[in-house]
């Protein structure tokens, strides 16, 4: 197993992985609150202690105090490790699948703002133009550097995916007189058609309706049943 190097490099990909996962927690929480993601350090949001260093190893540090803030005991959700896990295995699944090339930069890039804004909009149903328009604008910017990769179908998906969502958006804002969807899906619809071309649109938009409606129809029977009286 430990006969080539070769290892070495899945390990840094995974480290890098949950390392830029810790930071997209810092993102997660800051930026919809309007805080600055860089200033001050980690600490914690009850007895505002500093994090130390050793406790804010990625994954292994939310083990190593066993989900509480060393000074208070306070709980620390099991998300900040989850987010990290998902980040380093993201990034080991690409590396997996590009190797060490230029799309494999694109897709390390993709994979971190794709995860965060996901979170983002979980907690807060926003989707930040932060990430949006830079994502969509790196998109183009690789299509037309990377040689592994073509401009125009680049192109081809930031219209079709943007204006597919904005014709549905403006039909039914014609329709019911009221906005029924945000910018913020639309401009991220046109960020993953930048990267992946447009021949990733439809399928992207057949597979988010599928687990849109999965979502929608569980909560639903969630809420019924809440809200049902308890039967013996």
């Amino acid at each position: 197993m430990f006969e080539s190097p070769d290892w070495i490099l899945w390990l840094y990909i995974a480290i890098l992985g949950a390392c830029l996962g810790s930071f997209a927690n810092v993102v997660i929480f800051r930026l919809p609150a309007g805080l600055s993601v860089v200033r001050p350090g980690s600490f914690c949001w009850s007895c505002k202690t500093p994090i130390k260093f050793r406790h804010n190893i990625p994954i292994l540090g939310w083990f190593w105090l066993r989900g509480k803030c060393a000074n208070c005991k306070t709980s620390y959700s099991f998300r900040y490790p989850a987010v990290e896990i998902l980040m380093s295995a993201l990034f080991v699944a690409a590396f997996f699948r590009f190797g060490w090339s230029w799309t494999l930069l694109e897709a390390l890039i993709f994979i971190f703002g794709l995860v965060t804004v996901s979170f983002i909009d979980l907690d807060h149903m926003i989707l930040p133009d932060k990430f949006n328009l830079p994502g969509i604008v790196i998109g183009l910017l690789g299509a037309g550097l990377n040689p592994e990769r073509q401009f125009l179908p680049a192109l081809y998906g930031v219209l079709l995916g943007g204006g597919f969502l904005w014709a549905i958006a403006y039909l039914y804002a014609v329709i019911r007189k009221r906005e029924g969807m945000g910018g913020g899906d639309i401009k991220l619809l046109a960020w993953i058609g930048a990267v992946l071309g447009w021949q990733s649109v439809p399928f992207v938009i057949l597979v988010a309706s599928l687990f849109g409606s999965v979502i929608g129809i569980g909560t639903m029977l969630w809420a019924s049943r809440r809200k049902s009286p308890e039967t013996e």
